[in-house]
């Protein structure tokens, strides 16, 4: 396509844009009322995404060595445990640290397990942390078979859960999102539709006179592309603000690890360019609804 015809193009769909008036402001206030409910969906799923990822990396085995265990035995169970698909990591911590690692996440109330540094009622452990989470419970079941060892630890009840709340959060978001985007669509679809009744004798004049059919759809293509990128506008204007208030009053949720939310760059940048996809796509998506069921030609 050549440039003066494309410019031609965008000329033509600002124009188309100027004049429905109120049909324009109407599409416009759908899609942006539309891609701020979108845009917040979007920065809880992402930001949900990310607190569950982290989560999710913090998932480890602790395969529990039976106290009877000689050296020898402990050998063989870390080459058994090496040969399970699927593992990134093992870590050996004995017994005495295991005990200083508990004293010092409880606490003054750990002081208390002090008394048994002489008497170490616990475990030596195998600490194994699997490549993909989702795979934990396959590898504890597996390492729970070998020879010397006691019991298998990995929070099987907080992982289970966790997973699938991340998995239902996902599936309820882009459910949410996909009924919202919908309306948008039908709304600018609708616009285009005026557009294109108000211009039917215009448009059969162009295709007397030998005008393509291409020629004559893409103004309409180019009308509900501004629609959908003037009405993302606002939406990243209220989104972006809104999340830069957020991350400068963290302090409540800061005294919790692991509700830590994505930076607020890249991730600015990043929710503004999906932001204006998804509302330049509802825009071009309307204009061929439109067009393939009333412009005939």
């Amino acid at each position: 396509m050549k440039f003066s015809t494309l410019k031609r193009h965008f000329k033509e769909g600002a124009r188309n844009t100027w004049r429905n008036g109120w049909m324009t402001i109407a599409s416009i206030g759908a899609v942006t009322t539309t891609l701020i409910l979108v845009g917040v969906f979007l920065v809880l799923m992402l930001n949900l995404n990310h607190i569950a990822n982290e989560l999710e990396d913090d998932v480890q085995i602790k395969a529990l060595i039976e106290v009877t265990a000689e050296e020898s035995d402990v050998d063989q169970l870390e080459k058994n445990i090496s040969s399970i698909s699927g593992i990134e990591s093992i870590d050996f911590s004995t017994k005495e640290e295991e005990l200083e690692n508990l004293i010092d996440s409880m606490g003054e109330q750990g002081q208390a397990w002090g008394l048994y540094e002489q008497d170490n009622p616990l475990n030596d452990v195998f600490i194994v942390k699997a490549e993909d989470p989702l795979e934990t419970e396959r590898i504890a079941a597996e390492i729970e078979e070998f020879d010397s060892i006691y019991r298998v630890n990995y929070g099987q009840e907080y992982v289970d859960t966790l997973f699938k709340f991340n998995e239902y959060a996902r599936n309820v978001g882009l459910v949410l999102i996909a009924a919202l985007v919908f309306t948008a669509i039908f709304l600018i679809s609708n616009t285009i539709k005026i557009t294109i009744l108000a211009r039917k004798k215009e448009i059969g004049i162009m295709k007397l006179v030998g005008a393509t059919n291409n020629f004559i759809r893409w103004p309409f293509f180019v009308e509900g592309m501004f629609l959908g990128v003037l009405g993302s506008v606002i939406p990243i204007a209220v989104i972006l603000i809104g999340y830069y208030f957020l991350t400068q009053n963290m302090a409540v949720l800061q005294q919790f690890d692991f509700m830590t939310i994505l930076d607020f760059y890249p991730f600015a940048l990043q929710i503004s360019l999906i932001i204006v996809g998804i509302g330049a796509s509802i825009g071009i998506w309307g204009s061929l609804m439109s067009v393939r069921k009333f412009l005939k030609v």
